[in-house]
């Protein structure tokens, strides 16, 4: 493994440990030139899932795209990256269970949305916004009443 810092090709494993419920294996390492740690993560490959966009094109699920989605919605809310990183791996592993090989992007901004709803209801919000494209605060206000109503 190259140190993420300067490079150099080898690396010690400081700690191993499972984590996102098993699915993945955290790894703490250090560089044995700079002596600088950094985090990897090793995940089973799956057959890869195929993505269908709104305009047909096809492309491989990429579950970055998801982590950045995630990440601005919850920008500056007390959700932390390991959080953030376990939330993406069901959903990841909810499409992997329900699609065998593709999966429209519109079942994975719902899947996404409904997971944030139960996470944080403020990204949730954030996250709606832009996936929904509101075009004006009426809008907004509906998925806000929505979500109070669901309260009560």
């Amino acid at each position: 493994m190259k140190c993420a810092f300067c490079g150099y090709k080898e690396t010690k494993v400081i700690d191993s440990r499972l984590s996102s419920e098993g699915a993945s294996i955290r790894r703490r390492r250090e560089c044995l030139k700079c002596d600088k740690r950094f985090t990897t993560y090793e995940y089973v490959e799956n057959t890869p899932l195929m993505v269908i966009k709104k305009d047909g094109r096809r492309e491989p699920f990429d579950r970055k795209k998801i982590i950045t989605g995630i990440l601005k919605a919850c920008e500056k809310r007390p959700i932390s990256m390991e959080r953030v990183e376990g939330l993406v791996t069901l959903i990841e592993h909810t499409l992997q269970k329900k699609f065998e090989k593709e999966v429209a992007s519109k079942n994975i901004g719902e899947l996404v949305m409904e997971k944030l709803a139960n996470l944080d209801e403020v990204a949730y919000v954030r996250f709606a916004s832009v996936y929904r494209q509101f075009k004006d605060v009426n809008q907004f206000m509906k998925e806000l009443k929505d979500i109070l109503d669901k309260e009560t």
